[in-house]
């Protein structure tokens, strides 16, 4: 089951979900409203999943989330949380640590893996994003990487290697997705009135992203073997 929470402080150029930018969007609903809404479909959901949260972003509601979670942890309702990471600073680590005792899995959006790039491409800083990666790290929570691909943005191979190298520091990466940039969202844009900041970008082919995600991944194990090296190094 996906709950959607509205409200997201970036601003990301292939943005799908324009109309989950601001919070006095959607419909409010409580934490038993939510989980009886679970209930009815449980058999369901129990399957293999449980409750993702995703967004917008869900760290804007950090008090309503863990509040969710908690009580979804105590009906035995597997829990994620799909996130920019972006809000986590270290000043709320309270906050964090509670949140995360009921979280069982994350998926993380790492936007670009250039400082500037980020910053071109969301209009705010990276830094964030990884201090959050190092907490899911330090807790051993699983996490996903996910990282959309866009023709002339976050395509190339430069990108790509640096995104693998980036995660290849981390020992909770369970997996990363590479999704092809699509133009579904455009739709929305003319609807809203908001100019669509990547017209006329073509959208990029599920076995193009396959081959994106090759050469992150080719760079993600060849730093994993340097760091088995600085770990074991060569003594003969």
């Amino acid at each position: 089951m996906v709950v959607f929470f509205q409200g997201c402080p970036l601003r990301c150029l292939y943005c799908h979900n324009p109309d989950s930018w601001k919070t006095d969007r959607g419909e409010w609903m409580t934490v038993n409203e939510i989980l009886s809404m679970y209930e009815r479909n449980r058999a369901f959901y129990d399957r293999n999943g449980g409750i993702t949260a995703t967004g917008g972003e869900p760290l804007r509601q950090i008090g309503f989330l863990t509040s969710l979670f908690a009580e979804a942890k105590k009906r035995g309702i597997h829990t994620a949380l799909d996130t920019s990471g972006w809000l986590y600073r270290k000043e709320q680590d309270e906050d964090y640590d509670e949140l995360l005792s009921f979280t069982d899995y994350v998926l993380l959006d790492i936007k670009h893996s250039d400082p500037e790039g980020h910053i071109a491409l969301t209009g705010k800083t990276q830094a964030p994003v990884l201090e959050f990666l190092s907490k899911l790290d330090d807790l051993g929570i699983p996490t996903m990487i996910r990282h959309v691909s866009v023709p002339g943005l976050t395509d190339s191979d430069e990108e790509l290697s640096e995104l693998g190298r980036i995660i290849a520091r981390y020992d909770n990466i369970t997996g990363l997705d590479i999704l092809p940039y699509h133009t579904m969202g455009e739709r929305k844009y003319r609807e809203l009135g908001i100019p669509y900041p990547l017209e006329g970008v073509n959208a990029m082919a599920k076995e193009e992203a396959k081959k994106k995600r090759e050469i992150a991944v080719k760079a993600y194990q060849e730093e994993r073997m340097k760091r088995r090296a600085d770990v074991f190094p060569d003594i003969s």
